[in-house]
């Protein structure tokens, strides 16, 4: 039986990467810190097989809801979070087992809460509408071809060179002196889990109003072949639920054994040094180091686990796009480049300035019980309905014209 070029070559492709993998993985077993490494690759490419057949997008899921009423994106979203406030309760008990205010587990995307981090917010969300994703789908959307992505990526690391530009003017003007808030310090690990599930369970029952979930139209109870089992795997689309529960268990797991997830930091800190080379932003950026979250450091090496989780992230993503036939790339146009710098930008000030995107600030941090993280997201979501909203209206008026 012979099979067609078109569609062995992608397989060959995908398996071929894969064994590069690999073979990464087994050289980096003798670097200095070669487990963290390893684990930092094979996290990410996970999470990339997983963002690529879930199509796990906070900017998709949530314009699902708002423009079509389907609220199975954002119940993914809420399912990652609250398997990941799980996770993250057990694991930082062991840590610290009496959490006190002003005593704050290490790592962790705990940041200030002041109006500069709903700029911040406001900023990552508009910049979501208009490039239309957020900043990790543009990596797993790399590895699928799409021409907007490698611009909004390019416009990401313009818009961390505005955000150092920018920070120590705000940092002296309110982030200095804003709160930071880790609520199991003031609640404890119970009072904290027993809120932020309590807050995520009145958000799903509001999205489950008035939804009635499709039934199912199969009668057969039959057990399907393997075959079939496998083909499915990468045909279509995986269950939103099935994305929600994979985040939220690689986020609480990846901390076990490396920093909280985040697909900013390289980014942020190729920018960082880049821009500093050039004299373009202060040598000194107040207070920055000090925080955690998506950390911008230059680093002295490119072998650190962000740099691998990424790189296995896009990987993972490439690898299930040639698998699934969704690895689909043709030439730009100008308008695929404008929309992806001027979205990058925005999404790049607001990721600097938040100390991190979805998944850093919004992701990790409310995870993690971080008061910043809850503001992040409410802050981008308010403003991705805003956005379209506004080009809902603007369609309405061209088509009235």
């Amino acid at each position: 039986m012979s099979f067609p070029l078109r569609t062995t070559l992608p397989s060959i492709i995908a398996l071929a990467l894969l064994a590069a993998l690999v073979a990464g993985a087994q050289w980096l077993q003798g670097q200095a810190g070669g487990r963290t490494l390893v684990f930092a690759l094979a996290c990410g490419a996970v999470l990339g097989i997983v963002l690529q057949r879930s199509r796990f997008c906070f900017y998709c899921h949530a314009r699902d809801w708002f423009e079509d009423g389907n609220p199975r994106g954002l119940l993914a979203i809420v399912l990652a979070l609250a398997v990941g406030v799980v996770g993250y309760t057990v694991v930082l008990g062991s840590w610290l087992p009496v959490p006190q205010p002003g005593k704050l587990p290490p790592d962790m995307h705990i940041g200030p809460v002041s109006w500069v981090l709903v700029v911040a917010g406001l900023s990552f969300g508009t910049g979501m509408v208009v490039s239309g994703s957020c900043i990790s789908a543009h990596w797993y959307r790399l590895a699928e071809g799409s021409v907007v992505s490698p611009f909004a990526l390019v416009g990401s690391a313009l818009g961390f060179v505005l955000g150092f530009k920018t920070w120590n003017t705000l940092y002296s003007g309110s982030v200095a002196d804003a709160p930071v808030v880790w609520l199991p310090a003031h609640l404890g690990y119970g009072g904290a889990l027993l809120v932020q599930l309590g807050v995520l369970a009145l958000v799903a029952a509001w999205l489950w109003r008035g939804f009635a979930q499709e039934a199912s139209t199969s009668r057969s109870s039959a057990v399907p072949p393997l075959r079939a089992v496998w083909q499915h795997l990468w045909t279509g689309r995986w269950p939103y639920w099935v994305g929600g529960l994979a985040v939220g268990l690689i986020g609480a797991l990846a901390i076990v054994r490396m920093r909280p997830l985040g697909v900013t930091a390289t980014l942020g800190g190729a920018a960082r040094q880049w821009a500093q080379g050039q004299g373009w932003i202060p040598e000194r950026l107040d207070g920055l180091d000090g925080f955690a979250g998506c950390a911008t450091l230059p680093p002295s090496t490119w072998l650190t686990p962000n740099a691998l989780l990424l790189a296995g992230l896009v990987a993972g993503a490439f690898v299930a796009a040639l698998a699934s036939r969704q690895f689909t790339p043709r030439w730009p146009t100008w308008r695929d480049a404008a929309r992806g710098l001027s979205g990058g930008v925005l999404l790049g000030w607001g990721a600097m300035t938040g100390l991190g995107c979805t998944i850093g600030t919004l992701l990790s941090g409310g995870m993690a019980g971080a008061l910043s993280g809850w503001v992040f997201g409410a802050a981008v979501f308010f403003a991705v309905w805003l956005g379209l909203w506004g080009k809902r209206l603007v369609r309405q008026r061209r088509a009235g014209a």
